[in-house]
C-alpha cells in the first residue's frame, strides 16, 4: 500500500532531509512543496520521482492548489509535514508589528491554512486505512516548531511568537483529531545547521559547537513524531531541559538568555 507524505519547505535543510528520510519508507510516494521549482525537481529526480509543487504557501490560493494536485495525483495523504518557515531577527522597538506579522504569516498562518485544506483528505485516508481493523493511529500531521516555541530570546521575539502559536495549536489539534484517526506530533529543534541558518558563530567556538544539530537528526524526529506516534520530540533531546527550566525557574532562564546574540537568519527551505 502506498504511503503518501507531503513535506513543505522541501527544497533545502530540514525539509530536504525529511524527504530523503521518508523516501526510505516502504512504498513511499512523496509530495515536495516549496517555492524553488528547480531545487524540488532536482531532489525528486535524485529520489527516483516525486510530485513537485512549487508554490508560496503564504499566497491566498496556495492551500487549494496543493490539495487539488494531491487529490489528482494520489487521492490519499498519510503524512503532512508542516516544515516551511523562516526567522528575521530584530528587536520589537526597531522592527515592530511588520516583522511580527511576516513571521505569523509564514510560520503559523501558512501551516494552519494548509492543514485546514488537507484535513478532510487526511481524515478520509485514516477512515479507509482503519476500515475493518482495530483502531490505530497511522495517519499523521507533524508540525516543525522550534525550541524557541518554549524559550524565547531577545531579538527573536517575533519568531518565538509564531512558534509558540504553532505549538499551542498543535496540542489542541492533537486532542481534536485523535478520534478521527489522525495523530498530531510536534518537533522542536534547537540550533540546526541549514542553508538559512549556517550557525557559523556557534560552530566556530568549541564551547558552543555542541549546541548545533543536523537536519538528518530532525528528519528522524519527524518520523518519530509522525508515523512513530510520539507526542513531541526535541532535537537534540537535551534541549527539553531548557523548556523544563522555563517552567521551573523562569527568572534563571531569562537571565541566561537576555544577551540574545547570533546573526540574522534568512528564509530557509521555501
Amino acid at each position: 500500500m502506498a504511503f503518501v507524505a507531503l513535506i513543505t519547505g522541501a527544497s533545502s535543510g530540514i525539509g530536504e532531509a525529511a524527504a530523503r528520510r521518508l523516501a526510505r519508507e516502504p512504498d513511499a510516494r512523496l509530495v515536495l512543496v516549496a517555492r524553488r521549482h528547480e531545487r524540488l525537481q532536482a531532489l525528486a529526480d535524485e529520489l527516483g520521482g516525486a510530485t513537485v509543487i512549487a508554490v508560496d504557501l503564504t499566497d491566498a490560493d496556495a492551500p487549494a492548489r496543493v490539495l487539488a494536485i494531491v487529490e489528482r495525483e494520489h487521492g490519499a495523504l498519510h503524512l503532512l509535514v508542516n516544515n516551511a518557515g523562516a526567522a528575521w531577527r530584530g528587536r520589537f522597538a526597531d522592527s515592530g508589528w511588520a516583522n511580527l506579522e511576516r513571521h505569523m504569516r509564514l510560520n503559523f498562518e501558512a501551516p494552519v491554512r494548509l492543514t485546514e485544506a488537507l484535513l478532510p483528505l487526511l481524515r478520509k485516508t485514516a477512515s479507509a486505512t482503519n476500515a475493518g481493523a482495530s483502531p490505530r493511529i497511522s495517519i499523521s500531521i507533524v508540525n516543525v516548531a522550534s525550541t524557541a516555541a518554549r524559550v524565547s530570546r531577545p531579538n527573536s521575539g517575533a519568531y518565538s511568537a509564531s512558534k509558540f502559536a504553532l505549538a499551542g495549536w498543535s496540542d489542541a489539534l492533537y486532542g481534536e483529531e485523535r478520534p478521527h484517526g489522525v495523530h498530531v506530533g510536534l518537533v522542536l529543534p534547537g540550533f540546526v545547521k541549514t542553508e538559512g541558518f549556517p550557525a557559523a558563530e556557534l560552530i566556530a567556538r568549541a564551547r558552543t559547537r555542541w549546541l548545533v544539530s543536523s537536519p538528518e537528526l530532525v528528519a528522524q524526529a519527524i518520523v518519530d513524531a509522525g508515523p512513530g506516534g510520539k507526542a513531541e520530540r526535541y532535537v537534540p533531546r537535551y534541549y527539553a531541559l531548557a523548556a523544563g527550566l522555563r517552567i521551573l525557574a523562569p527568572a534563571l532562564v531569562r537571565r541566561a538568555t537576555r544577551g540574545g546574540g547570533l546573526s540574522t537568519a534568512t528564509r530557509p527551505g521555501s
